[in-house]
Order: C-alpha cells, then structure tokens, then sequence
C-alpha cells in the first residue's frame, strides 16, 4: 500500500518533464508533475512515490497533515 502526503508547491520547472519544488510538511522536497501539468506554484497536490497524483483543496490538506502529525508519521513544522 502506499500513502500519499499533501504538499504545496512553491515552484515548477522543465519542459518536457515538469517537475516542482515542494513544501512536504515543512522539508523542501522535489516531485514530478507528468500526471498532473496543470498544477502551478501554490496549488496543493497529493504525493506518491515522488509524483503528484491529485490537486488538493487547502482544507483537505491541511485535515490530512495534522493527522499524519497527529499519528506520528509526520513531526510537526518548526516554527
């Protein structure tokens, strides 16, 4: 089973692959955006695996992070 982890993307980048630098509970992290190209800066996605797999709302994210947090899989955000 994988799981996916809500994160916002702070940039996008490349042509032919579109990739994005991605806030991932507080880490900087790198996905690729070929599922979903029409994802741009700002946009909350759902990440498996290193892939954006679906646009998220900012409330939906947000309720999926503070559980993962809440369950221990995720540390909380440093201030």
């Amino acid at each position: 089973m994988c799981v996916g982890v809500p994160a916002l993307i702070t940039s996008v980048s490349g042509d032919v692959l579109p990739m994005a630098s991605i806030d991932l509970a507080g880490r900087q992290e790198e996905c690729c955006l070929a599922y979903l190209p029409e994802a741009t800066v700002g946009d909350h996605v759902l990440v498996q695996n290193g892939f954006a797999v679906q646009l998220l709302d900012p409330e939906a994210a947000a309720a999926s992070l503070a559980a993962f947090i809440e369950l221990g899989v995720l540390a909380p955000p440093v201030p």
